[in-house]
């Protein structure tokens, strides 16, 4: 193996939160593939870099000095470029980014702006994913914020990466009267003889996978309305009493509504980060994507439902929610949440 940045990266993030899970987190990947990649580095230096315990990870001696040297390296990556304070000569670097209907865009956009002043960030609201994979691979984007689903993960070519954001469960929204509103949970088979509100297709796979839920609860939806639009809309008319409709887990309700999950969870949505390869350095997918996860751990904090639901699921504790929250950072994430909440090694 030839050590690059993203190793040192790994082992910056391992040796900074104390646990190989954590880091996983936190950098978007899985837990068995951040601790296959500490395997393939340890081998690589001929040591073990980490004591491993019931609590966490700790670094060796010889782990210590590697670690420090690391850290070196990365501190010098990251200044390679920047110009002095008084320089006023900074060329600004646009960025063009594609996002499908997703609460996480409007959180990315502000984080980065805040840590690359010198990045110009322009937004273009595109529904279907499949549209933004041509965008990409067509050069009119940079990079994206696409939907896809498990089993029918997204596809394109060698010139553009991705990396999960979040793997999240669908929730449904009702209106506030509903028969069902004092469930803690509700069955999609209750829910058979309501008027739906779809949104049409998006050429990853929904309004697919919906119907496929439907049809292995026992049926197909009496009445469809297809509605792409407002989402301040779409709730007024679930209020009224007019239908209901799958939402994403993070919809703050407005009055009249509520929202709840799904008995046994038949609905998940994956959102990714996507980029070109040529265009894109890494340093900025990173910011990217640390922007975005982040984003989305603040949307966790606002929705109580989804908290409730995790805890309930999971038996999450105090620790994830704060966790989630970014309000107490090193404390140990569920493995159930750290496997809905992304995170999938980018290819």
């Amino acid at each position: 193996m030839e050590l690059e940045l993203r190793h040192l990266r790994v082992l910056y993030a391992i040796a900074d939160a104390g646990s190989v899970g954590r880091a996983a987190a936190d950098l978007g990947y899985s837990q068995p593939a951040m601790g296959t990649q500490l395997q393939r580095i340890e081998r690589h230096f001929g040591e073990q870099l980490f004591e491993r315990g019931a609590s966490g990870v700790r670094l060796t001696r010889y782990g210590v000095e590697v670690v420090a040297r690391a850290r070196d390296v990365l501190a010098r990556v990251k200044a390679i470029g920047r110009r002095p304070c008084g320089s006023t000569a900074r060329t600004r670097r646009a960025l063009r980014v594609a996002a499908t209907n997703s609460p996480i865009l409007p959180g990315m956009v502000v984080r980065v702006r805040r840590r690359l002043p010198d990045v110009s960030l322009t937004v273009s609201s595109v529904y279907a994913s499949s549209r933004i994979v041509e965008l990409l691979q067509e050069g009119v984007v940079e990079a994206a914020i696409a939907a896809d689903y498990p089993g029918r993960e997204l596809r394109h070519s060698a010139a553009v990466a991705h990396r999960g954001i979040v793997t999240e469960p669908t929730f449904v929204a009702l209106p506030a009267r509903h028969r069902l509103r004092h469930h803690p949970q509700v069955a999609l088979a209750d829910l058979a003889e309501e008027a739906w509100f779809v949104t049409p297709d998006d050429g990853a796979g929904w309004p697919g996978v919906f119907y496929a839920a439907c049809e292995a609860a026992g049926f197909s939806p009496a009445v469809v309305h297809e509605f792409l639009g407002d989402q301040t809309q779409l709730q007024h008319m679930i209020a009224d009493g007019l239908g209901v409709s799958l939402v994403q887990a993070t919809l703050r309700p407005t009055p009249g509504v509520l929202v709840k999950p799904l008995t046994g969870t038949p609905l998940w949505c994956r959102y990714v980060l996507a980029w070109r390869r040529d265009r894109v350095p890494e340093e900025l997918a990173e910011t990217l994507h640390v922007s975005a996860t982040t984003a989305y751990q603040d949307l966790v904090a606002r929705s109580p439902h989804l908290r409730t639901w995790a805890s309930r699921t999971w038996r999450v504790t105090v620790t994830w929610l704060r966790r989630a929250s970014g309000r107490m950072p090193g404390q140990v994430l569920c493995p159930a949440m750290q496997c809905a909440m992304s995170h999938h090694t980018p290819l």
